[in-house]
């Protein structure tokens, strides 16, 4: 069987089982839409620590330690562990996950850190390097705030392009036998740089890199958007969301009923302040895991489309008027028993 099908994906000899997944959010995460959905609600958001870097490391060590729980696993049953966070060196990740003694592979993806994960682990268990592996991405508003933005003791306003960064972490166990939704292919984004430079703005930054790892995607496998039930991108949000229909109707695909966000789904924006909607790396990684996932274990879902975008800027580049690059990561989840798996 040939397992690359084309320049960027590739479609897994023994498709990888997605065994468990888990969630744990702030106090807004827990009053949006998907509030009853997550496995737990922090509504201390220092988690009883004395910094939001420590707090983010806390949320990570918990859901991991979940994640593991749901599996029936313990952690020297894992072979590897992939996640990441927006932090400088992911230092959310090392100091939540030290205690495990999982050896590790760090991934930085900004916000599609959690498809890069997923993607990363099911081409270890394919590969024949692992039979599980512990997969995760984190943020936190506030640390998340603090190094791109403001402080926000400062009170600065937020223009409404501008997205909410989600506090929380979401954690899978990946395996190679058992029983769940199944990973069948990976589409590697490339990274595209349409000279967006407004950081207040990563909707707008990130819709091309969305549009290209879709179109590469529809491409390679002969699909379209039709075959599959879900095509969930990671955090655009409102803008971003727009901006990829138009990109995706230019190339002649309008039947895009199936496309939604996870920055649209996790909040509120009638009732809620997070302006165009969710980001950061914990968006698409706890709405896959609270939301997604359930509805491919029961069935309701046979085949999505799991496409979490990241914009790769940081303070640094921000301060020195950089383009903001975009990428994003696509992963095809098809439910237990559909015949397509």
């Amino acid at each position: 069987m040939k397992k690359k099908i084309g320049r960027q994906t590739v479609r897994l000899q023994s498709p990888v089982t997605v065994l468990s997944a888990a969630s744990i959010v702030g106090k807004l995460e827990g009053e949006g839409p998907l509030g009853s959905c997550f496995d737990q609600v922090e509504t201390d958001a220092l988690m009883g620590e004395d910094s939001w870097e420590k707090a983010e490391s806390r949320f990570v060590a918990q859901t991991a330690s979940l994640a593991l729980k749901k599996a029936g696993k313990q952690a020297e049953e894992m072979d590897y562990i992939l996640c990441g966070d927006l932090l400088n060196q992911c230092i959310g990740t090392t100091f939540g996950i030290k205690e495990l003694s999982i050896p590790f592979l760090g991934v930085f993806g900004a916000c599609s850190t959690m498809g890069e994960a997923m993607g990363l682990g099911s081409l270890l268990i394919d590969g024949g390097f692992a039979e599980y592996v512990l997969g995760g991405a984190s943020s936190h508003f506030c640390s998340a705030e603090k190094q791109f933005r403001y402080p926000l003791p400062l009170g600065i306003q937020r223009p409404q392009s501008s997205t909410r960064t989600v506090t929380g972490d979401g954690a899978v166990v990946l395996a190679k036998t058992g029983v769940g939704p199944k990973i069948t292919e990976i589409t590697t984004g490339k990274i595209i740089d349409m000279g967006v430079t407004d950081a207040n703005n990563m909707g707008a930054a990130m819709a091309p890199a969305a549009a290209d790892t879709l179109l590469t995607h529809f491409r390679e496998t002969g699909r379209n958007p039709s075959d599959y039930d879900v095509i969930a991108t990671g955090d655009l949000g409102i803008v971003g969301h727009h901006l990829l229909k138009e990109l995706l109707q230019e190339e002649g695909f309008y039947d895009l009923q199936q496309l939604t966000d996870c920055g649209l789904i996790i909040f509120d924006r009638k009732t809620q302040d997070v302006h165009a909607g969710g980001s950061g790396c914990a968006c698409a990684a706890v709405t896959f895991c609270a939301y997604f996932y359930p509805r491919l274990l029961s069935g309701e879902i046979q085949r999505m489309l799991f496409l979490p975008t990241g914009a790769l800027l940081s303070a640094d580049s921000v301060q020195q008027g950089l383009s903001i690059p975009g990428i994003a990561h696509a992963v095809v989840l098809e439910a237990e028993g559909s015949g397509k798996a």
